[in-house]
């Protein structure tokens, strides 16, 4: 296939963490579906069923069902809980309603991110924080460094959940007859405990598809039948198996950071235009939180002069571009970097995102290429996200 036939997934693949990768509860019916599986981050996943393409469409018409639970759950809980997350991480997380859910991230001392997460309070004492599996070992060890002096456990959970995904605009549809939760009430980011298929979980309204959706945190002893039951359920709304690669393009095309890619150490927030997310008037901790004087510094530098920012691209031509490749202006002259590309089945042509200096940054700036393999190929610079859905 050529390059804008072909969604690649290099930018999915993660270093090896183990000679023998671990696999979910799901594991033998990834198989007995057939499933292309691939180590990504220590774990054996789907990586697709048959066509990714087909799978992308699915999630952005019907529904897709995925397999998260290589993802990585901690507990925080005790009297202190939401003292110890306001100090350890960027946001106001003692200020989170129970029951509702919060994007945040967790940066080193010098305001670089160490990853993004979302907690939820599931308690009036306890949060639970989902990281991303590649990282969860270095958020668990931080969070329980942070965690000295704080009237707070730190409970690495990531062997208590098997975590499975509906997502599309037939999602609700397809979960309500399968729940005791009331779906219509629960709003996007928040999270409630109920049952699903008569199994005990926490039904979450998030998601990273750029779509409606639900994250379902169950037992790994209940995952086969949970997965066998929104099967069932879903066959009439066309309701498929979705691996990790579509998952990628459809978060590209919502334009969703990926760790490793438009975040890292040697990124602020700031940089990656999310700096909404510090939140600096916390009141807890005297105001202190880790990180908080470099990210003082990178606000100023965003607000007066940002050395760059994170743009769409979309490709004039079917050339697909990849992470690492130069963005080039008119003259050639090498004017920022792309992060994540791939060929969007939304729009019908390939699309990158991309930091560039902010002389080139704005909608419509025009002769800006992407260097493929020494040609520069036309680029069109567009605010992100590429796809946002009607609600």
């Amino acid at each position: 296939m050529t390059d804008g036939e072909d969604i690649r997934v290099t930018e999915l693949r993660e270093p090896d963490m183990s000679d023998h990768p671990r696999t979910t509860a799901l594991d033998a019916t990834h198989r007995a579906l057939g499933a292309t599986m691939t180590d990504f981050a220590g774990w054996d996943m789907p990586l697709r069923y048959g066509s990714e393409r087909d799978e992308h469409v699915a999630v952005r018409t019907r529904a897709g069902l995925f397999d998260l639970s290589h993802m990585g759950e901690i507990t925080i809980d005790g009297a202190q809980a939401g003292e110890l997350l306001d100090y350890a991480l960027v946001g106001n997380l003692s200020a989170l309603k129970v029951g509702r859910a919060r994007y945040t991230m967790i940066c080193d001392a010098s305001g670089g991110i160490l990853d993004d997460l979302i907690v939820y309070r599931t308690g009036e004492q306890t949060y639970m924080v989902v990281a991303n599996a590649s990282n969860a070992q270095v958020v668990l060890d931080a969070l329980s460094e942070r965690g000295a002096g704080f009237d707070a456990a730190v409970r690495d959970d990531r062997d208590a959940y098997a975590l499975i995904a509906v997502q599309g605009p037939e999602a609700a549809g397809i979960l309500k007859g399968l729940t005791d939760a009331e779906l219509d009430g629960l709003k996007y980011y928040a999270g409630l405990p109920g049952t699903v298929a008569g199994r005990e979980a926490l039904i979450a309204r998030t998601g990273y598809t750029g779509e409606d959706g639900f994250e379902l945190f169950v037992s790994p002893g209940d995952a086969v039948a949970v997965w066998e039951a929104l099967t069932e359920a879903g066959s009439a709304a066309g309701l498929v198996p979705c691996g990790l690669s579509c998952r990628d393009t459809l978060r590209l095309e919502a334009g969703m950071p990926l760790y490793g890619h438009e975040l890292s150490t040697r990124t602020t927030p700031f940089d990656a235009g999310l700096g909404r997310i510090v939140k600096f008037e916390k009141t807890t901790n005297d105001g202190a939180f880790v990180g908080r004087e470099p990210l003082e510094a990178a606000a100023e530098r965003a607000a007066d002069a940002p050395p760059r920012k994170l743009v769409g691209l979309i490709a004039q031509g079917r050339r697909v571009p990849r992470a690492g490749y130069a963005v080039v202006s008119a003259d050639g002259s090498v004017i920022g970097e792309v992060t994540s590309g791939a060929p969007s089945p939304t729009l019908g042509k390939p699309v990158a995102i991309a930091y560039v200096d902010p002389a080139h940054a704005e909608p419509g700036t025009e002769g800006v290429a992407v260097d493929i393999r020494g040609t520069h190929e036309p680029y069109e610079v567009v605010a992100l996200p590429f796809y946002k859905r009607q609600r």
